[in-house]
């Protein structure tokens, strides 16, 4: 079922409905102030005070005659609404804190499962899935664009309360000091929503681009992240340096527009609200001389405050508006993560255990989204359980595309995977692929121990497994060599390991999960023939019952397999002991001759 980035607030309902309430309280007290403060400077403060005060009552008088009945002064005045005005801002900080913490805790909540829900879908989603959103473009979404919506979330629980009660309060009681100013909010209001119109019309387009731009820059660093070395090989720094320059120059010059079409509207905005407030003070001082009742120095200053209030709280809802559309742009980009549906769909049989452990029947496959011939086509064969296959080929022949559809790193385009009889579709993905222990074509270590790289083959491995598993895959002779054995740490991707130690360590961790299925491809190529062979006569000893299926460029590699399975253009031509092949297969009987003779000449030359 497809969640909705609004169902992520529901757990956190009751602090996203308080954090407003509090922001309520807040604004409410901060309107409060320039309407006791014009107390303090009509009845306190000018010169004739309290006989205003007694003249004209209300509010203010009522105040005063209840605290001190008829005996006070000036000095009282000012001392009641002051402290009035403390105790006010003292209690809208008490509300405007809370709301801080309730916002901040409703959006962080927020956050956090909004980015653990990507996640998991990212995990989930196959290879062809995360090859078509990029790398690059998944980092973004899981940080930025999260990002961006968790600050919407945080600023829509305090701000979208705060700007509107501005507005609206600030003008209630600027009319009820006077009507007349409101006048001037006629007259400015048009200006700056004509201004903000204009310009959020075009920024708000540009948000998606800037993030697609972001996108750009990621994979960018992504790729000469990883692949420093080759980037160094060929002295290509330059060249990568003007690519990223490139793509930084393109966000640069995105982000640059939309900052100057948004820096207009800070502008317009102070001298529209410097302008009502002189047109406020020139209404006030015609007033005041005039001797019209009702308009005082207070009630001037107070407007002031009212009116800059009002003009506020327009500048608090254009960041609103900006901060929705980037949250639009980030959210709709989020979405398309969690709404995409993994096209690798889990089944839920177990399976039980079958004389043939792997059977595949006219089986054809294409990658997605590609045209012309397929990868592999009309793909009989199967694998007994115990038997060690071995697949050779020329390169680009389809090897590594055929063991790919074994744990479902892609579905088959046609005919059926079978896995102890099941077809593979049917299995439940946790079962299948804990079956298996693939060793890949180029090995993938973490930053982490020796021993705990190779423990991600089974979390609840031992050392004593660790070790045994290593010494299968003779790994245990270098590891035990560092000076901290097998809690050495590892450099990232394994940068500080030779290309077979790598390999080595990679075979102990898919060893250490004692899987049913094991497959090697192409995973010894870095090894020396005297190790491998090694390996291979361990493997044999140790792994009676256990479905091998190696890829191997090399005969020497393959020639002691139980069969092995010549692939020429995408499907399997013979398949058949060393010696069978040998007298029956044209194809492998050439790659022996070219593989003996380039041995000769390597002797020769030796």
């Amino acid at each position: 079922m497809k969640r909705t980035l609004k169902s992520y607030i529901k757990p956190y309902l009751f602090l996203a409905i308080i954090s407003p309430i509090m922001m309520m309280c807040e604004v409410l007290a901060d309107l409060c102030l320039p309407f006791l403060m014009s107390f303090i400077v009509d009845y306190g403060i000018l010169e004739n005070g309290l006989q205003a005060i007694r003249e004209d009552g209300g509010f203010a008088y009522w105040v005063m005659t209840l605290l001190f009945d008829e005996q006070f002064d000036q000095l009282h005045i000012i001392l009641t609404f002051g402290i009035m005005m403390l105790l006010i801002t003292l209690i809208g900080g008490f509300f405007g804190t809370f709301c801080a913490y309730t916002s901040a805790r409703a959006a962080q909540s927020f956050g956090h499962d909004l980015r653990r829900d990507a996640y998991r879908r990212v995990m989930s989603l196959s290879i062809e899935q995360t090859d078509r959103f990029t790398t690059g473009s998944l980092v973004t979404r899981m940080t930025n664009d999260v990002s961006m919506v968790v600050e919407f979330v945080e600023m829509i629980t305090r701000h979208f309360v705060r700007a509107p009660m501005f507005f609206v309060g600030g003008t209630v009681m600027l009319l009820m000091l006077n009507v007349n100013f409101g006048v001037i909010l006629l007259c400015a209001l048009p200006i700056l929503a004509l201004t903000i119109f204009l310009v959020l019309r075009r920024a708000i387009p540009m948000y998606s681009v800037i993030q697609k731009k972001l996108d750009s820059v990621n994979s960018v660093v992504q790729e000469n992240v990883s692949g420093a070395r080759v980037v160094k090989a060929y002295v290509c720094e330059d060249f990568e340096n003007e690519r990223f320059a490139n793509a930084n120059d393109e966000l640069c010059s995105v982000n640059y527009r939309v900052l100057k079409l948004m820096a207009i509207v800070t502008p317009v905005l102070h001298i529209v609200q410097n302008g009502a407030v002189i047109a406020l003070l020139y209404i006030g001082a015609i007033d005041l001389n005039a001797g019209f009742g009702g308009m005082s120095t207070g009630t001037v200053m107070a407007g002031v405050t009212y009116i800059t209030q009002v003009v506020n709280s327009i500048m608090m809802a254009t960041m609103m508006f900006q901060s929705i559309s980037r949250a639009m742009a980030s959210g709709k980009r989020v979405r398309e993560v969690l709404h995409t549906e993994p096209v690798i769909v889990r089944g839920d049989r177990v399976g039980v255990e079958t004389p043939i452990a792997i059977s595949m029947k006219n089986v054809g496959f294409r990658y997605p989204g590609t045209v012309g011939s397929p990868v592999l086509h009309n793909i009989n064969l199967e694998v007994r359980r115990g038997e060690t296959l071995a697949v050779i080929g020329a390169t680009g022949c389809g090897k590594t595309s055929l063991v790919n559809l074994i744990p479902r790193f892609y579905d088959a385009s046609e005919g059926c995977v079978e896995i102890d009889g099941v077809p593979i579709g049917e299995l439940d993905m946790n079962v299948l692929r804990k079956k298996i222990g693939y060793v890949l074509q180029k090995s993938e270590l973490f930053s982490d121990t020796v021993a705990n790289n190779i423990r991600w083959g089974d979390p609840d491995a031992s050392e004593e497994d660790i070790r045994n598993a290593a010494r299968i895959a003779q790994a245990d002779g270098f590891i035990t060599g560092f000076n901290e054995g097998y809690d050495t740490f590892i450099a990232e991707k394994g940068a500080s390991l030779s290309g077979g130690q790598k390999q080595r360590i990679s075979i102990a961790r898919a060893l250490t999960r004692k899987p049913e299925i094991l497959i090697f491809d192409d995973s010894t190529s870095a090894l020396d023939l005297a190790t491998e062979a090694r390996l291979q006569k361990a493997l044999r000893e140790n792994l009676k019952d256990t479905t091998v299926i190696m890829i191997a460029q090399r005969i020497a590699s393959v020639k002691n397999a139980d069969r092995i399975a010549v692939l020429e253009n995408g499907t399997i031509t013979e398949c058949a002991p060393h010696e069978e092949l040998m007298r029956i297969s044209e194809t492998y009987r050439e790659i022996y001759a070219s593989q003996m003779k380039q041995s000769e000449e390597g002797g020769v030359r030796a």
